[in-house]
């Protein structure tokens, strides 16, 4: 058994003294893990970080062996990210919640989005809410995506303002007024893609996606969110106190 792809590393840990089991991430064959010998090494700790692309050739006897990678370096993203927290802490916490994926199942789409999300980390008021819609997508892809297209109270399209943390139905803000103490806002870039975005509205962002992943996927299987998620939080947080003092 063996095949090749550009891959997204998104966890290393030590195997044995010299030896390391990397999880990556692929477009056509998803979340999937394999040992690389040496990768404890000098020369290939660097390349095997959280956050590189490489290419990748995973070899097996069988399917359901664990099997080995070789690995090629590409794209240092975690390298170009060490100093800037905020990217630092994106790039970890992207790597972080792909792990939740089932294994040896492909999920184009999603890898698409982290590419296209890698891409502009450069501009934070771009990639911010690039990774709310990333987690947003997530979420469908594991099976528990959000209707955000129509008011679950009436039916419109129109003026949807909030949604449901228990249905995860968008909510329009007519029906929303007697209830805004118990929904979740929906912030105006999810539903108007060229709208300006603040933190505010990026952290509204994170609150609901947040929610439904720790309800739905996470706790399910008795895990929390990823302290990396956190981190990003907290350093976002940072920022919004920040700007509110220098205002």
């Amino acid at each position: 058994m063996q095949w090749t792809a550009d891959a997204l590393i998104i966890g290393t840990r030590a195997h044995g003294e010299s030896s390391a089991i990397i999880d990556v991430f692929s477009r056509e064959h998803g979340h999937s893990a394999g040992l690389v010998r040496g990768g404890n090494s000098r020369r290939l700790r660097p390349v095997l970080q959280p956050g590189n692309m490489a290419q990748v050739t995973w070899r097996a006897r069988l399917s359901e062996h664990l099997g080995t990678f070789s690995v090629d370096a590409g794209r240092a993203f975690a390298a170009e990210s060490l100093s800037d927290p905020l990217l630092l802490a994106g790039v970890s916490s992207v790597c972080a919640l792909l792990q939740v994926t089932p294994e040896r199942q492909a999920y184009p789409r999603l890898y698409d989005t982290v590419m296209v999300l890698f891409e502009e980390l450069g501009e934070a008021d771009i990639w911010l809410p690039l990774l709310v819609r990333f987690e947003l997508a997530l979420l469908e892809e594991v099976g528990f995506g959000l209707d955000l297209s129509s008011c679950a109270a009436t039916g419109t399209t129109e003026n949807l303002t909030h949604v449901s943390p228990r249905s995860g139905r968008a909510v329009c803000h007519e029906a929303a007024q007697p209830y805004l103490e118990q929904l979740f806002a929906l912030p105006r870039f999810l539903r108007e893609p060229q709208a300006e975005t603040t933190y505010a509205e990026v952290m509204a962002g994170f609150a609901l996606t947040g929610h439904f992943l720790e309800r739905r996927v996470y706790a399910p299987h008795q895990m929390s969110l990823p302290p990396a998620r956190q981190r990003l939080m907290n350093n976002i947080n940072r920022l919004m106190k920040n700007e509110l003092e220098g205002s």
